[in-house]
């Protein structure tokens, strides 16, 4: 995370194309959650090794981070290893498990800075001990941080996600603690990883891919997209205010009729 302290430091100077006063910071979206995609094809293109692109995607997710602070952001999620994952050559994922750990106490100290707390959302139960232990210190560590909230998508799938609140909704009416009758929308986002925080309101998809790849198929049921193909590690604070000023200027109904338009 940078070093700039206020938002006008931080988004100073910005490149041509980016108009500062289209972005109204009072509208700025709660929660932004980022599909982090690209990043292989990044370092190929380059004649790198795959690992490269995942080393510069990490780069790139610390000014996200830092930009969603400056930005007052409430909470920026981020799609790092899905369940599927682990089909991907061993080497990768050993490197990836490798950076994840190494990067979280390499960024401790920054994270403190900004007063940025960490959750996970998946199993992360089942990654690497290094790994494993790494994530649960970090999670210690900032748990009082009254900051903006980084939930970060690792061991994560949103079908093994749904399955998940069933069995735990299911298991609380075996006990007799839940009528099934009282099992809502409120009850299953509960039993969620993402409960407690407030569902995305802008997600964007680097690369150019459309699709969701099995993330957070509950929760961005009222999300607005922004996918860009740009690659992941190509993906900045412009690139990331662009994607907010997109959002502004999109008409969020929720189903009902527009505010400006009759129908």
């Amino acid at each position: 995370m940078g070093d700039d302290a206020t938002f006008e430091t931080y988004f100073a100077n910005p490149p041509a194309g980016i108009d500062l006063t289209a972005l109204d910071r009072s509208r700025i979206p709660r929660h932004i959650s980022c599909i982090m995609d690209g990043n292989g094809r990044w370092a190929t293109e380059r004649g790198l090794a795959r690992g490269e692109g995942h080393r510069a995607g990490i780069v790139s997710l610390r000014e996200i981070i830092t930009a969603c602070v400056r930005l007052d952001v409430e909470v920026l999620s981020a799609y790092a290893f899905s369940t599927e994952n682990w089909s991907r050559p061993q080497a990768e994922v050993n490197l990836l498990m490798h950076l994840f750990a190494q990067t979280f106490i390499q960024e401790l100290p920054l994270l403190r800075r900004e007063n940025v707390k960490v959750v996970f959302l998946g199993d992360i139960s089942a990654l690497p001990k290094e790994t494993r232990e790494v994530f649960e210190y970090g999670l210690q560590e900032t748990a009082q941080h009254t900051g903006m909230t980084l939930a970060l998508a690792v061991n994560y799938g949103a079908r093994a996600e749904l399955a998940r609140a069933a069995r735990r909704l299911a298991e609380r009416v075996a006990a007799g603690e839940l009528d099934p009758t009282g099992i809502d929308e409120a009850a299953v986002a509960g039993e969620l990883y993402t409960a407690g925080l407030p569902d995305p309101e802008l997600v964007v998809r680097t690369s150019g891919e459309m699709r969701l790849s099995n993330y957070l198929l509950w929760q961005v049921a009222y999300a607005e997209f922004y996918i860009t193909p740009t690659y992941w590690p190509d993906f900045n604070r412009w690139e990331l205010l662009r994607a907010i000023i997109a959002f502004q200027g999109r008409d969020r109904r929720f189903g009902g009729l527009s505010a400006t338009k009759e129908s």
